[in-house]
C-alpha cells in the first residue's frame, strides 16, 4: 500500500515538481504559471517510480517521507542540470535543511549534519583544485547529499563520479585534446549515485567493512 501510495503521490505533485523546475533557473517564483513542459511526462515517470520505491522500502514512515523528498529533489535538479547547467540554490539549500530536520529528528545524530558538512567540503577542495570541471552548484548537491544519507553519501559519490567518468573516456576518445572543453553536467550522476546510496549504500558500506577484515 505505501509504494502504491508514493507512486500516486508522484504523479499527483509532477505537475508542481514542473513549475519548480522551469522557474527555479530564471530566478521567477517556484509555484509562478508557466507553460507546461514537454518533459513533464519524463518527470512524473521519475517522482512516481521513485515515490512508488520509497514506499515500498521505507513503508508509512518519517525516513519514507524524506526519502521521497530527497528523490524527488534529485528528478528536479537532474532537468535543471540538463537543462541549464544549473542546480538552483532555491531548490537544493531548502532541500538539505529539511532534509536534515527530517533525519535528525527520525534518528538522531550528528551523522547527518557531519556527513553534508564532509560532502561538501570535499567537493569544495576539488573545485579549488579544479574550477572549471566542477561548479559551486555540485558542492552544495554533494551537502545535501549527505544531509539525506549520511554516511552512504561516500557511495553516492564514488557511483556518481564513476558514472560520470563513462561519457567523459568517450568524449576524450572521439575528441581527443577538444574534449576538455566539453560540458559535462555532474549533477545527473551524483543524482543517480544519491539514488543507489538511498536504497543500497548500507549493503555496499556493510560489504565493503566485511571485505576489509577478510
Amino acid at each position: 500500500m505505501a509504494g502504491l501510495v508514493g507512486l500516486l503521490a508522484g504523479l499527483l505533485v509532477s505537475p508542481v515538481a514542473d513549475r519548480v523546475a522551469t522557474n527555479a533557473p530564471l530566478h521567477d517564483p517556484l509555484l509562478g504559471r508557466v507553460p507546461r513542459s514537454p518533459r513533464l511526462p519524463l518527470l512524473a515517470v521519475g517522482l512516481a517510480l521513485l515515490g512508488g520505491a520509497c514506499g515500498l522500502v521505507f513503508g508509512f514512515t518519517l525516513e519514507a517521507a524524506a526519502a521521497v523528498l530527497f528523490c524527488w529533489v534529485l528528478v528536479i535538479i537532474t532537468r535543471t542540470d540538463l537543462e541549464h547547467r544549473l542546480i538552483p540554490d532555491a531548490i537544493v539549500l531548502p532541500g538539505a535543511v529539511i532534509l536534515l530536520v527530517l533525519r535528525t529528528v527520525d534518528d538522531p545524530s550528528v551523522e547527518w549534519i557531519l556527513s553534508a558538512l564532509g560532502a561538501g567540503l570535499a567537493l569544495f577542495l576539488v573545485v579549488l583544485v579544479y574550477p572549471r570541471g566542477i561548479g559551486m552548484g555540485d558542492v552544495k548537491l554533494s551537502a545535501f547529499l549527505g544531509a539525506g544519507l549520511g554516511l552512504s553519501v561516500v557511495v553516492a559519490m564514488f557511483v556518481g563520479f564513476f558514472l560520470a567518468f563513462v561519457p567523459a573516456l568517450v568524449l576524450f576518445v572521439r575528441q581527443g585534446s577538444e574534449a576538455r572543453k566539453a560540458a559535462i553536467p555532474l549533477g545527473p550522476f551524483l543524482a543517480a549515485g544519491g539514488v543507489v546510496a538511498l536504497f543500497w549504500g548500507d549493503s555496499i558500506l556493510d560489504w565493503y567493512r566485511d571485505l576489509g577484515t577478510q
